[in-house]
């Protein structure tokens, strides 16, 4: 494992925080297991559909396809930003993925997303900003300087995890094309290669989303500090069905906002249109603020499922907060808000 040395000059140790000697180590998890074809229950798991053979899998630690190949990232641990919760093992956090372009299943992104390319990549930063950047795969990894960060992920789904990003500020990302001041809004696109991402050019595959999947943020939630920009996961880039080669991670949000595979960033000075919003607005608000006395129409958020080494059939209930946590950190941002109206 390689690890890059720590933060300095942090002197408070925030109450989210975790010695870094306490997060589990990827390799403790990432090992393989035979038990399905030891079971035989390959031929009964293929007659099964999608969302039930995630849960078979799930059940017995992940087996299906060879792991996409990662590379090990240096990186320095901030120790501000830790929660104190379990981590999330390295093999359920990327066998357990809503990404849409590759299937609806929980199952289909590790398994339909192994052949996806990441490399040539180019992220591109335009809109209202002084300097248009065009960044490629190499520059997304030494633009600016790596960190760790461990956040809680909140699904809206009612399922969480804890996990721990590489990445860096989406501030630092922003300020270094220029912010103009007449910038209220950053919208982010997601990939379109429907020759890759077998959902985008199968409408029912793809959940009947309109593609390419898209997202938005106000520019003050986009300049908050726990706002980032993620390039790994654990001590490794990320594979294509967390988001490579590079995402956006937003902790007090529900997961659909911290979108992957972005290739377009732009400043705007209106509220940009929003994937989930458009298929759904009466369930899928912009703001997508972790919620527990607003429910989803068709489900409580009071409570959620974290996922831990058991995967999600084992997983322990536990109360959802109010911004999944981190009101101390965001609270401000939405002072004065109808929270049951601007969900």
């Amino acid at each position: 494992m390689t690890r890059g040395k720590f933060i300095k000059g942090i002197s408070k140790r925030p109450s989210w925080e975790i010695a870094d000697n306490e997060v589990t180590p990827q390799s403790v998890f990432s090992s393989r297991r035979k038990i399905i074809k030891s079971l035989g229950l390959g031929s009964i798991a293929a007659s099964l559909p999608g969302y039930v053979q995630a849960g078979i899998f799930d059940l017995f630690g992940g087996e299906g396809q060879p792991d996409f190949v990662t590379s090990t990232l240096q990186f320095a641990n901030n120790t501000q930003f830790q929660a104190t919760d379990e981590k999330t093992p390295y093999s359920k956090v990327i066998r357990h993925n809503n990404f849409y372009e590759f299937g609806t299943g929980k199952q289909d992104p590790y398994v339909n997303a192994q052949g996806f390319k990441v490399n040539p990549w180019q992220l591109n930063i335009s809109g209202l900003v002084d300097k248009p950047l065009q960044l490629d795969y190499q520059a997304l990894f030494s633009k600016l300087p790596l960190e760790q960060r461990t956040y809680r992920f909140r699904c809206v789904e009612a399922w969480s995890m804890v996990i721990p990003w590489i990445g860096f500020p989406l501030a630092s990302l922003l300020k270094l094309a220029g912010v103009q001041p007449s910038a209220k809004y950053v919208a982010f696109e997601t990939l379109f290669d429907p020759e890759q991402m077998p959902g985008q050019r199968n409408r029912l595959m793809g959940g009947g989303i309109h593609y390419p999947y898209v997202e938005g943020l106000r520019l003050d939630e986009a300049m908050n500090d726990l706002a980032f920009v993620a390039v790994g996961l654990y001590d490794q880039t990320l594979t294509p069905q967390s988001g490579a080669p590079v995402r956006i991670v937003l902790p007090w949000k529900y997961g659909f906002k911290s979108i992957k595979s972005i290739v377009n960033i732009r400043l705007l000075d209106k509220q940009p249109p929003t994937s989930w919003n458009q298929l759904a607005p009466n369930e899928y608000g912009f703001f997508a603020n972790v919620n527990p006395q607003v429910d989803h129409p068709r489900w409580s958020q009071a409570s959620e499922r974290r996922i831990g080494p058991g995967g999600m059939l084992a997983a322990e209930r536990i109360d959802t907060q109010l911004f999944n946590g981190y009101a101390e950190q965001v609270a401000n941002l939405y002072t004065g808000m109808d929270l049951r109206t601007y969900f």
